[in-house]
């Protein structure tokens, strides 16, 4: 089901921690950013949109991870973009002819069957620097940076306020980090500066995985991010980052402090 957040943006949310997809509207259409997750919840989403008689415009990723890289049929066939970087990343994993077994580990094996992967990863490159989205609808403006992966973007959709922010600023998963880059710490910190630049623009923060936000709590995940990565950065354990731990919401990247803690220490 979705929901409004701000005028002209729904999202709906996943059973399958908490991935939020994020629906704009538009003149001619709506903007899909990261649908997902389970076959079931797209199908959802495409009958929502129907009953409301709102075409899909365009869609966008956020990044290239498996998660935020779906589609359904019934969203149709208008372009789904991502920054260069981004689409270049899974254009090359796709050109794996091995790329379907590579993929299946990174699925939990729970909900494996119920992923839909026909038209996974079919992304539409933006040019090189590109700072907004093409389309018949507000402006989306591309806030890109090298937090969590190559061409990691949010979105500002600057008439509502709404910030979707990918995989950044969750209240339910630490900062994750690119360990493919030179400084994936550093690439983190100067992203949130990035977010924090912009933040008086911002009203509602809609996250990759976890509830939506307002413009105070934009800046409580600023500062419980930046905590933790500089706790990593030190090689101190965040005992008191309520996303840690027994009590901590998700649990299926359990020992992710230690395995970002040991891939840094190896460097």
């Amino acid at each position: 089901m979705l929901r409004p957040v701000a005028e002209g943006v729904r999202v709906h949310e996943s059973e399958f921690c908490q991935t939020n997809t994020v629906v704009v509207d538009g003149t001619a259409g709506a903007l899909l950013v990261d649908p997902g997750i389970l076959d079931e919840e797209l199908s959802a989403i495409a009958a929502d949109l129907r009953a409301s008689s709102t075409l899909v415009a365009a869609g966008f990723a956020t990044h290239p991870h498996w998660d935020h890289v779906l589609w359904h049929p019934a969203f149709g066939t208008a372009p789904r973009f991502a920054t260069a970087h981004a689409a270049g990343a899974i254009e090359a994993f796709l050109a794996d002819e091995a790329w379907r077994e590579r993929l299946a580990p990174m699925i939990p094996a729970d909900i494996a069957e119920r992923v839909p992967l026909t038209l996974f990863g079919e992304l539409t490159a933006l040019p090189e620097g590109a700072e907004w989205i093409p389309w018949d609808g507000p402006r989306a403006r591309v806030i890109e940076h090298r937090a969590h992966a190559s061409g990691h973007a949010a979105l500002l959709v600057e008439e509502s306020g709404v910030l979707v922010a990918g995989d950044l600023l969750s209240d339910v998963l630490v900062p994750l980090l690119d360990h493919s880059a030179a400084d994936p710490v550093e690439d983190y910190l100067a992203a949130l500066t990035l977010i924090e630049s912009i933040a008086d623009g911002v009203r509602t923060v809609v996250p990759g995985h976890g509830s939506v936000t307002g413009r105070d709590g934009l800046r409580e995940r600023i500062a419980l991010d930046r905590a933790y990565l500089l706790a990593l950065r030190s090689g101190e354990h965040p005992d008191d980052d309520p996303r840690l731990g027994p009590d901590a919401a998700y649990d299926w990247v359990a020992g992710v402090h230690e395995r970002q803690a040991g891939l840094l220490a190896q460097r």
